[in-house]
Parts: C-alpha cells; sequence; structure tokens
C-alpha cells in the first residue's frame, strides 16, 4: 500500500483507514511511505512501514525544471521501488491518490492487481493535463473515487474510467465527546476553519467573511487550524498581511497544524469548509461527527458531504459576502442550526462510517484475488 506522504492530514488519514481495512481482515500489509512522520507512527499497529522515497507529481511539474526534476527523481526511485515490489511479493498493490502513479505502472509490470484510490478532481487544469493525470488509471484494475464529483472529472478525462471506477465515500471517525452547542448565540461567536493554509481552502476568503461580518455587527472570532505545505509559505505570509489590513488581528489567530482536530472543533460553535477545490471534505464531516454546525462551499464534492443542504448550509465559492450571509443567517435561527446539528451528526455517524468504509474496500480488494477467468 502506497501512499506519497507521511503526514496526517485529510488523504494521509484516509490511507490509515485503508491499512486498517485490510490489516483487520487478515491482510500482511507492507505501507511504503516517502518519508519519516507522524503517519507513520501511527501505521505500525496495523503495518510493517517501509520508507521508499518515491517522486511525487505535484503542479511544479508543469514547468520545464519541475518536469526535469521529476523525472530525475522518478529515475533515482526505480531501485527501490522495484526492490520493494520483489521483496514484499504482494498479492494486491493499492495505490493512494494520483500522484505516485510511477507505482501503477510498475505493479502492472509485475502483472499485479491494482488498486488506484482518487482524492483528486482537477476540473480546472487545461484538458490535455487532466487527460495526462488520468492516464496511468487505465493500467489499474479498479479505480475507487471518493465522491460522484471525483468520479465525474476522471471520467470526463477519460470516459473508459467509467468501466472500472468504484464509488466509496471516505470513512471518518468520530470525537470522544460532542459539542454541545449553547441555548443561546455565543458572545462572541467562535469559527473554525481546520486545514491546511492554502488558496485551494478558500482560508483568504474566509478572512474576508469575518471582517464582512463585524462590519454588519456581528461578535465573531476565527481560528485558522492547520499549516502551509511546503512552498506555500507565501500564503501563509500573504493571510498574515490581510488579517493586519483589515484589522483582526485577536480576531483572526493563525493556530498551525494540530493532530487532534477535535480539539479546535470542541472552542468552535460554526465550522467552515470555503474550499475552491474539494473533491470530497473531511473537514465537513469531521464537523458534523462533532456536533458543530457547518457553512461548506458549492465546489465538486463538498455539497455531497452535507446531502445538497440538508445538513448544512451551501454558498458559492469564493464569494466572503455569501459566506457571512450564510453564517449570519444561522445565529439568525439559532434553535434552527442546533437542530440542524443535530441531525446532521446522526446522519453522518451513518452516511460515512468507518465500518462501512472498511468493509468496503476490504472486498474491493477480495475481489482482485479472483483470477479474472471467474469475475
Amino acid at each position: 500500500m502506497v501512499h506519497p506522504s507521511a503526514e496526517l492530514y485529510g488523504s494521509d488519514r484516509m490511507f490509515a483507514e485503508s491499512v486498517v481495512a485490510l490489516a483487520e481482515r487478515g491482510w500482511r500489509v507492507v505501507a511504503a511511505l516517502p518519508e519519516d512522520g507522524p503517519l507513520a507512527g501511527l501505521l505500525r499497529e496495523h503495518a510493517d512501514v517501509v520508507r521508499c522515497p518515491t517522486a511525487v507529481l505535484r503542479k511544479s511539474a508543469l514547468r520545464p525544471a519541475g518536469l526535469f526534476r521529476l523525472i530525475v527523481d522518478s529515475v533515482r526511485a526505480i531501485p527501490r521501488m522495484l526492490g520493494l515490489l520483489k521483496d514484499s511479493r504482494p498479492d494486491v498493490v493499492y495505490v493512494n491518490t494520483l500522484t505516485v502513479p510511477q507505482w501503477i505502472l510498475m505493479a502492472r509490470m509485475f502483472r499485479k492487481p491494482v488498486i488506484a484510490h482518487v482524492h483528486e478532481a482537477e476540473d480546472e487544469v487545461a484538458a490535455p493535463v487532466r487527460v495526462a493525470l488520468a492516464a496511468p488509471l487505465l493500467a489499474a484494475h479498479t479505480v475507487v473515487v471518493n465522491s460522484t464529483a471525483t468520479r465525474q472529472s476522471v471520467t470526463a478525462a477519460l470516459p473508459r474510467l467509467a468501466r472500472t471506477s468504484r464509488l466509496l465515500y471516505n470513512g471518518v471517525a468520530g470525537p470522544g465527546h460532542v459539542v454541545r452547542l449553547p441555548a443561546h448565540v455565543p458572545d462572541p461567536v467562535g469559527l473554525v476553519l481546520v486545514g491546511r493554509l492554502s488558496p485551494r481552502k478558500g482560508t483568504d476568503v474566509a478572512v474576508e467573511a469575518v471582517a464582512e461580518l463585524l462590519r454588519d455587527g456581528h461578535d465573531v472570532t476565527l481560528d485558522l487550524v492547520g499549516s502551509a505545505f511546503t512552498g506555500y509559505e507565501w500564503f501563509e505570509k500573504q493571510v498574515r498581511s490581510r488579517v493586519d489590513e483589515l484589522e483582526l488581528t485577536g480576531r483572526v489567530s493563525l493556530r498551525g497544524f494540530t493532530e487532534d482536530v477535535w480539539q479546535a472543533y470542541a472552542r468552535a460553535d460554526i465550522a467552515l469548509v470555503p474550499s475552491r477545490v474539494e473533491p470530497f471534505g473531511n473537514t465537513a464531516v469531521e464537523a458534523q461527527l462533532a456536533g458543530v454546525p457547518v457553512v461548506v462551499t458549492d465546489t465538486q464534492g463538498l455539497p455531497e458531504t452535507v446531502a445538497h443542504g440538508t445538513y448544512g448550509s451551501v454558498v458559492p465559492r469564493d464569494d466572503p459576502r455569501a459566506l457571512a450571509d450564510a453564517i449570519a443567517a444561522m445565529l439568525d435561527d439559532w434553535p434552527h442550526t442546533r437542530r440542524i446539528a443535530e441531525r446532521a451528526r446522526t446522519a453522518a455517524l451513518e452516511r460515512f462510517a468507518p465500518a462501512t468504509y472498511r468493509a468496503g474496500l476490504a472486498g474491493i480488494a477480495a475481489d482482485l484475488l479472483v483470477p479474472d477467468r471467474e469475475r
């Protein structure tokens, strides 16, 4: 089972769920990570964790220098990847995300069944790039997608993938304790955004929405819980500068990364997921499981996490005014907001149950052990 990171964000945590899904059903799991990190420690109870440096496909590869570096790193990684495949002698190879396509191709060279798990929906890149990103998936026996939006994205690029794609919503474990919302509107209202500091996550949109709410007379604060990707430090500086320009110091707090996201939700009254790009949205599910009302944008798979508005508010992406208005509407009818949060938690416990996810993935893997002629 291969993953391109050793951190503990959304796709990383889902990789851990995938490892557990197979390990608890008796599979011997070898988890290949490019480096040591928090994820490795989490996995060691369930898998043999090995460090296998792998070239990771990033946006920088769209530039000549980045593409050259990707090619060089890929060539250097081949001996270690080949050695791991020979030594582990896998019955099935599971490749998590689109960013390590070399593993799909190499596993097929060894004639191994391959599961490719897609967490990305790159709808806004040029059509040739979308096709290039999706092309390695043609070599996979099964393509697992985390939302209807993700399936539509990959099949729009390559319609043939419709035959091998399987929808499996992420399984998200809930907290030990549920947030008990106050009977009356809190003063101040605590907002939280859990996720990378990234333009994709709409961090800047949330900051602008706070400014709008304060101008309207609403007493709010915002916690930004997450760190920036390496190379995106510029965006964190930009957010901090904007906070200063809007005189929001003391209102907006950059808390950094935390492994225990439930502490962040425990301090919150409303959760924001204002992403510009979001194939699924684990944080939207986490907020519901914590019992916190949530506002999401209408981008890609996010509406699916709240059943298209049944269990949370859905607003246009990249629109601070709309985000502020949705928050204000929640505050204006707080009893209704509390009822929706309660219903959302009950529904999320069923819709995104880890047990359902694990059973689904284990079934997909088991199917690949059946000879082709018997399928």
